[in-house]
């Protein structure tokens, strides 16, 4: 049995089915492994996650589908019963830690509100387990950092309080939304390296949330490729990075700067993301698309399986040639 399995997920807006901002969403992820959701922003990726946590804004719910955490289905739950499961069975870093943070608490008194919630530990024995998680995640001189304000630290340290939070109770699920957004690439590193060694030493499975395919390349197991609500690419992590498929995949491998001099400009992807209440009526990537047919603009692509173990939408992918298609390599 996954550890997680999303089946069928859709979810609306107002709950009105014209307006879906992720349509069928399928994923399963096994304990240990780390998956990772990629695409621009308002692709669906982090409300598919706030879907799984019980956190979604009042103005979206979902309408069809499930959601399942060890055979316990989430979208069922009791809002209590949610409370419980997070933390101590899932848990969730998110995109910006100043803001996700409380400005006007310390710290570390905020890490130790998930044990006062969750446990029956002494005030000591929560304040040490605080201390004790804080140098897991190598910030320095504990007892000082413990005390600090949020404005005191570091867009790091902040991020890695954020991370001491989200594991003080060694959840089975670790859902990281953007972690490394607005960092410089040194602390980013370090980053990767950090949620890369605790997910080792814990066993944890994580859910990694991004649209940097550098940090995606540097953590994850296999990729999934979101687009206005949809996966249209999932792979394992060394065949997407060497063949992507999708032309929406490859836009985004193109976007990505070069330091070998190879490539003097980026290459974008024109347009944007459609909006939910207004999708086109066949491909939701058909207007951006470079090789769009008139079939494209008719007919929904459906995610299917590859020979490669490969799962694909589209009706002409990238450097393979179909029957009565022309590859998009031509």
């Amino acid at each position: 049995m996954s550890l997680l399995d999303i089946s069928g997920l859709r979810i609306a807006l107002n709950g009105d089915e014209s307006k879906q901002v992720v349509k069928g969403l399928d994923l399963k992820i096994e304990p240990g492994q780390t998956m990772c959701l990629v695409g621009e922003s308002g692709s669906g990726k982090s409300l598919s996650a706030l879907a799984t946590m019980g956190l979604l804004p009042d103005a979206l719910s979902p309408i069809a589908g499930s959601i399942t955490l060890k055979g316990e289905s989430l979208l069922d739950a009791s809002p209590a019963r949610l409370r419980a499961l997070r933390a101590t069975s899932m848990s969730m870093i998110f995109q910006e830690p100043m803001t996700a943070l409380n400005p006007v608490a310390r710290v570390g008194q905020q890490i130790e509100e998930v044990l006062e919630f969750h446990t029956d530990l002494s005030k000591n024995d929560r304040r040490r387990r605080v201390m004790e998680m804080m140098e897991a995640v190598h910030l320095p001189d504990v007892s000082k950092m413990y005390s600090s304000f949020p404005h005191q630290l570091s867009g790091g340290q902040r991020q890695r309080i954020m991370i001491a939070m989200a594991l003080i109770l060694d959840p089975d699920l670790l859902i990281a939304d953007e972690p490394t957004t607005a960092l410089d690439a040194t602390i980013q590193a370090q980053i990767l390296d950090l949620l890369a060694m605790l997910r080792r030493e814990t066993g944890m499975a994580m859910v990694f949330i991004s649209h940097d395919l550098g940090a995606v390349g540097a953590i994850c197991d296999r990729i999934n490729v979101m687009y206005a609500g949809q996966i249209v690419e999932s792979g394992e992590i060394g065949p997407m990075f060497d063949s992507p498929r999708h032309p929406y995949t490859r836009g985004l491998f193109d976007a990505i700067p070069r330091i070998d001099g190879t490539r003097s400009r980026l290459i974008p992807i024109n347009g944007t993301v459609p909006d939910p209440r207004h999708m086109p009526s066949g491909c939701a990537f058909a207007p951006r698309c470079p090789k769009v047919s008139e079939f494209c603009n008719s007919a929904m692509p459906t995610l299917k399986q590859q020979k490669d173990e490969r799962q694909l939408a589209c009706f002409y992918p990238v450097g393979v040639q179909m029957a009565g298609a022309v590859s998009n390599d031509e």
